[in-house]
């Protein structure tokens, strides 16, 4: 077993001997707190923090991020204190501690939202100090390694998790090494025995398949040694979640993916890549639109090389990786490969640049969701590793997930472009704002001002940041529509009082936001305007605190629609303009238009505090749906009559349902769009001049 001075032997390499001696020194501190403590594995507890650091040190990371290591379960699972750790170490190992800690102090409805909030509190410490993602992670490949003694619940969810998080997390900073192997005891752990079939599937086939990386490993050879170019030549094998992860995504067979030879080339210069990649193609065919260029744009985390498929003897598929040292180095460490704090800023690389900004729109997309669940699910969409490469109308280059549309590039660019896009020109020409966008499109967003988001773009966006940012403007502008609405109904309910909120003293005001622990008047109009708070109570309370003398009496609001107010039509009823109208306020949904004679608001409709009388605006416009039942002869291309005569009216249907009432007659019900009663009234002429209706009613 490995013990501190094994890894103290080790960190000689490349720390100094000072800082050798403190991770040795938080190794004790922590080797004393967790004294008597054990692990399920039956191990001393301290061996946990030690196998951390030993991963962060085959990193060769910095001395305060494997004492961060040392101590990172002090702060959880002892009665060691933040303080202690800060005066014993000094604060920036105390906060990479508490970063990785979760927080174990606070109840949690749910393992899910336990999670979200754990994840929540890393992220904010992730973006002040980036390292603390980096002990996470080694700490999750050692409980990954040792995960033979945990109860098959817990073994499940933690992969799940390793699966879905903090594997993907390693691709997105470059860590290829860390992440293969979280991804390959993930897979083994939830999925044991297609791990072992596919493990088997390999040694069954490894004979064969090492003459033949053998045969074309010596061919590459000697055709780079023929060509004078200085490279390595090495089989390469896939992990087995690739594999499966192929099966299942490609609809391949083991077969067909363990025929596929792959090599990794490794030379000297960048300019050497490109010479390889020539002679390779002269060697072998290259297999048309397979050939990827990440060496002049590299992918998100850093990521450099030339990819290439050719075919070689016997039709044999060829993968070939094509890259220098350092970008293998590079591709396999990623942001630790160059360790941040071992550079002055001016040195910075563009991998940490990258995660940098990665962080900083993680932190964007935390601000905007609506809770630590939300916020998880968006990370996890936004981990998707597979990019396209679009450019921006004065040709500068832009990453964006596979499936992508205009939206999410919209997003991207600013969230203010994307809260006021209206159109696009997708290689000059104008296309559906839904369409998925491919590597090499030109993409110009038009905008326009006083535009907003669409809540129908949720359904197409693939980005978290347009998810979040779309759904942070439809919440706020929700709220404001409620202000809106609830200053309204308050000024007409005290202008029937005969006052108006204006003229309520200060101090009445503030003493009807005290009574009710309302911040100020706009959180007072929000909670009248979604039904919370009754606009008839709140006026009648701000005039008797004011002494003016009350006059019960009825309002009558004018409505023009639903824009700038949180009003919805109910489904019961479907009201047009034209129709009696009454407003009900209805908790969290704000006011819901019914008519009149609605059976659902029968016991409502004499109450004041609930109800409120309205009527329709002269310049109504916009279209409401409408149902009505039709009774007719059944007869060939009866139908086809029905939506042409709809058609004909200038409306739409929006939905139809057709029912045998005997043999010889049917009924249809539908959903038609119109403009009001007047609109309505010349559907239902046009219908009942067909032949085959016998009745029509609105239902």
């Amino acid at each position: 077993m490995a013990t501190v001075h094994d890894l103290a032997v080790r960190l000689d390499d490349y720390l100094s001997p000072e800082k050798v001696a403190r991770v040795k020194r938080a190794y004790f501190y922590a080797e004393q707190a967790h004294e008597g403590q054990m692990r399920r594995s039956g191990e001393r507890y301290i061996t946990h923090p030690l196998a951390v650091a030993n991963i962060l040190s085959e990193m060769h990371m910095d001395h305060q991020s494997l004492m961060a290591a040392m101590l990172h379960d002090v702060l959880e699972d002892t009665a060691v204190a933040k303080e202690a750790i800060i005066e014993q170490f000094g604060e920036g190992v105390a906060d990479l501690v508490d970063g990785v800690s979760k927080l174990t102090h606070l109840e949690f409805e749910s393992k899910l939202e336990e999670q979200a909030e754990n994840f929540q509190k890393m992220v904010l410490a992730m973006s002040k100090d980036i390292r603390v993602i980096l002990v996470k992670l080694a700490d999750r490949l050692h409980n990954m390694r040792t995960m033979s003694s945990m109860p098959p619940e817990k073994k499940r969810r933690k992969s799940r998790e390793t699966l879905e998080i903090y594997a993907p997390i390693a691709l997105r900073l470059g860590i290829n090494d860390l992440r293969v192997e979280l991804e390959d005891l993930s897979f083994e752990s939830m999925y044991p025995l297609r791990a072992e079939r596919i493990r088997s599937a390999i040694r069954k086939q490894f004979g064969a398949r090492k003459e033949m990386v053998e045969i074309i490993g010596t061919a590459l050879s000697n055709r780079l040694a023929d060509e004078g170019i200085s490279a390595e030549v090495n089989g390469r094998e896939k992990h087995l979640y690739s594999i499966y992860k192929k099966m299942r995504e490609k609809r391949k067979s083991l077969k067909e993916i363990l025929d596929v030879y792959a090599f990794r080339i490794t030379t000297d210069s960048i300019d050497s890549c490109y010479r390889i990649l020539g002679v390779v193609h002269n060697l072998y065919k290259p297999v048309p639109n397979r050939f990827k260029d990440y060496i002049a744009i590299p992918k998100t985390n850093g990521y450099q090389s030339l990819h290439t498929t050719l075919i070689g003897l016997s039709g044999v598929p060829i993968e070939i990786q094509i890259r220098t040292h350092d970008m293998e180095d590079m591709a396999n460490h990623g942001i630790a490969a160059h360790w941040l704090y071992k550079m002055d800023d001016s040195q910075t690389t563009q991998t940490h640049a990258r995660a940098r900004r990665w962080v900083k729109s993680l932190l964007e997309m935390q601000e905007n969701a609506g809770d630590s669940v939300e916020f998880i699910e968006n990370v996890k969409i936004d981990l998707f590793p597979d990019e396209i490469y679009v450019f921006t109308p004065k040709g500068r280059i832009m990453e964006l997930p596979k499936g992508a549309t205009p939206v999410d590039f919209a997003y991207a660019v600013h969230t203010d472009v994307g809260n006021s896009c209206v159109g696009c020109l997708v290689n000059r020409k104008l296309a559906p704002l839904s369409q998925a966008l491919n590597s090499g499109d030109s993409i110009k967003i038009i905008t326009a001002p006083g535009a907003r988001p669409n809540p129908a773009w949720l359904n197409f966006v693939f980005t978290a940041k347009a998810r979040a940012n779309i759904r942070h403007f439809l919440s706020t502008m929700e709220r404001q529509d409620a202000i809106r609405l609830g200053k309204k109904l308050l000024d007409n309910q005290m202008e029937s009082l005969d006052s108006n909120f204006e003229a309520v003293p200060a101090g009445v005001v503030n003493a009807v936001l005290e009574e009710s622990s309302l911040r100020d008047a706009d959180h007072l109009f929000e909670e009248i305007g979604t039904g919370n708070k009754t606009a008839y109570m709140v006026a009648r309370r701000l005039l008797q605190l004011s002494s003016e003398e009350l006059k019960a009496e009825h309002s009558s609001l004018t409505i023009q629609g639903t824009d700038g107010l949180l009003i919805t039509y109910a489904k019961c009823c479907r009201p047009i303009p034209g129709d009696p109208i009454v407003g009900v306020m209805s908790k969290g949904k704000g006011m819901v238009v019914h008519t009149e004679q609605c059976r659902n608001i029968a016991d409502l409709r004499n109450d004041p505090d609930r109800c409120l009388h309205l009527h329709w605006d002269k310049a109504m416009e916009g279209e409401f749906q409408v149902e009505i039942r039709v009774d007719l002869r059944n007869a060939r291309g009866v139908l086809a009559s029905v939506a042409n005569a709809v058609s004909h009216a200038d409306a739409n249907i929006e939905s139809i349902q057709m029912q045998d009432v005997d043999a010889s007659n049917t009924r249809m019900s539908l959903v038609v769009a119109v403009s009001g009663r007047k609109h309505l009234s010349r559907v239902i002429k046009r219908l009942h001049a067909l032949p085959t209706v016998s009745k029509i009613e609105r239902i």
